[in-house]
């Protein structure tokens, strides 16, 4: 047996569908049912029922499979040791990052980090916060870049910057003629929110003091935030927006964000890792990209504002 095989029953029981289980690990579709099949034979058991549609495992395969997928995180882990010895920015590193960061973050330090470190196969996946936490656990990405909440004790933390929020607010909402917001001023206003699940959703109905989030939005559960400021702009209600999504706006765009009175409710953004993690050198190239991509006044708390959680 071998880890080419692992790799290819691992895959069929994610995808369970030979020829997108071949496409996954780049191989054909007859070659990976081959390797299969002679896996099984090798250990005497029949891994997959290829009766079922779609293919399902075993009772004995689902064991095995969870083997595999054991043997193939310490096979990665040896290989991390090494590059970690060597300290090489270099290899596989698959970095999840919240929906709300990514657009506005990404693009600020990515071709520069590709360009001093060629070596380096940066994977990005963007997922929600209960979504990065178990891909750590799991071991399906190395390290997530999210806004710091109150239940990451389960993994390693490293700072990066402090963000402030800021109302996108429409030509036709009493708002638009005050030149700060405060929260208690939105309670009486039509609220495009991000669905639940999103921690840039929830910091600002608690922060705000939204009681009835629910009774104070149009309900839109696949909204976004550039969803979300469309609504506005067409002269819809208010949304929120992070500091970093202002400085991709247009001028007449400019002309709708309102800044919040102090305090200003500010996100604390981190990378997080598991407690296993070993490619600092790897992670600490990230992080120091991410934050020269940033002003340096953004690196610690100002006293005008107010971490929210």
């Amino acid at each position: 047996m071998t880890l080419q095989q692992f790799e290819y029953i691992v895959a069929l029981e994610k995808f369970r569908h030979f020829t997108k289980a071949a496409e996954h690990c780049n191989v054909t579709q007859p070659t990976l049912s081959a390797m299969i099949q002679k896996l099984e034979d090798e250990l005497d058991v029949k891994i997959f029922d290829r009766s079922q549609q779609p293919i399902a495992p075993t009772a004995a395969g689902l064991l095995v499979i969870k083997q595999a997928k054991e043997a193939l995180v310490q096979a990665e882990h040896i290989k991390n040791i090494v590059q970690e010895q060597k300290q090489e920015v270099a290899g596989k590193f698959t970095l999840g990052i919240l929906p709300t960061i990514a657009p506005y973050l990404l693009p600020r330090f990515i071709s520069v980090l590709m360009k001093k470190y060629p070596k380096l196969e940066l994977r990005i996946a963007e997922l929600k916060t209960h979504e990065i936490k178990r891909a750590l656990l799991n071991g399906d990405i190395d390290a997530g870049v999210l806004a710091d909440i109150e239940d990451l004790e389960e993994y390693n933390i490293s700072h990066l910057f402090y963000e402030q929020y800021m109302a996108y607010v429409s030509k036709s909402c009493p708002l638009y003629e005050k030149q700060l917001v405060k929260s208690s001023d939105l309670q009486n206003h039509q609220l495009w929110l991000l669905d639940e699940g999103h921690c840039f959703r929830d910091q600002m109905v608690k922060y705000c003091q939204i009681k009835s989030a629910q009774d104070s939005q149009m309900t839109y559960s696949l909204g976004s935030i550039e969803t979300f400021m469309r609504m506005v702009e067409s002269g819809c209600g208010v949304t929120f927006i992070p500091w970093m999504a202002e400085q991709q706006l247009s001028e007449s765009q400019k002309e709708l964000v309102r800044p919040f009175a102090i305090p200003v409710p500010t996100r604390h953004l981190v990378v997080a890792t598991n407690k296993n993690f070993i490619r600092n050198t790897i992670l600490s190239a990230i992080i120091n990209e991410i934050q020269a991509s940033v002003p340096k006044a953004m690196h610690s708390l100002a006293t005008s504002q107010v971490a929210v959680y």
